[in-house]
């Protein structure tokens, strides 16, 4: 069996001196879709910025393998390089800076050289067709009074343009009505690929209407507890997460 594209073992994370994660493995192949569900403070985020490097999030014990390669020590951008993309929950306004500038710089830095103009308008035009975002669009500022459904698409566009093998996507569903979320979802499946691997954390199964996970993950207290298929997913609509939850002792 192939290498997989990220292995995650017994991954210990602490914030300011304070330990979320507690033994996390996982493993993910080229082509697979996993979502990892949990409640509030279970160290969902935790996760998807320590695959990305943020300095704040400092491991303590155990590994991350992307494509064999331990990541651990790489600073973000060059996770970025490596083709390790992640869609944030609260994305961040950029008054003054336009989408087309800001995609272009983004995908001429992950390529290591120029990009373009011809090549660049040819690629974003073919992306925005696909998830569905008017040519309109590109000349407004990022993220800058954008409405929550429309920093989401900004994030799948991103994702689209600069093509990465490992998209982390931390709660993508966050703040959606209902038509904003059937457009997300469909910009992700059409970008499922045999190559890419996706991450999708998220709180709620009503994502998972949309888009067909092939594994679900239970992250409870810093570790994944249990995992499954999409059936799984089900079973967390219909009783929550207290039936995952470590049983507390009686007081004496």
């Amino acid at each position: 069996m192939s290498e997989p594209l990220l292995a995650i073992e017994n991954l210990h994370v602490t914030v300011e001196g304070k330990e979320i994660l507690k033994g996390l493995s996982l493993t993910l192949r080229a082509g697979e879709v996993h979502a990892i569900m949990g409640p509030n403070g279970s160290g969902k985020s935790t996760l998807s910025f320590c695959l990305m490097g943020h300095p704040k999030y400092v491991i303590t014990q155990g590994r991350m393998r992307y494509e064999g390669r331990d990541i651990g020590t790489l600073p973000p951008d060059a996770r970025a390089k490596a083709g390790v993309f992640l869609a944030f929950q609260y994305p961040t306004a950029i008054p003054g800076v336009t989408i087309a500038n800001f995609l272009r710089t983004a995908l001429k830095s992950v390529r290591g050289g120029e990009v373009s103009v011809k090549e660049f308008r040819q690629l974003v035009k073919t992306q925005m067709k696909t998830i569905g975002i008017p040519d309109a669009f590109m000349n407004r500022y990022v993220n800058d009074g954008f409405s929550g459904g429309e920093k989401k698409r900004l994030e799948i566009l991103q994702l689209a343009v600069l093509q990465p093998r490992l998209a982390v996507l931390d709660e993508t569903d966050s703040g959606l009505d209902i038509d904003a979320l059937k457009v997300v979802a469909a910009g992700i499946n059409a970008l499922r690929s045999a190559e890419r691997g996706i991450l999708l954390i998220t709180h709620y199964q009503r994502m998972l209407n949309y888009i067909t996970p092939d594994h679900v993950h239970v992250m409870v207290d810093g570790a994944i507890v249990k995992s499954g298929g999409s059936e799984l997913a089900l079973e967390l609509e219909r009783q929550g997460y207290a039936g995952f939850r470590p049983a507390v002792a009686p007081a004496a």
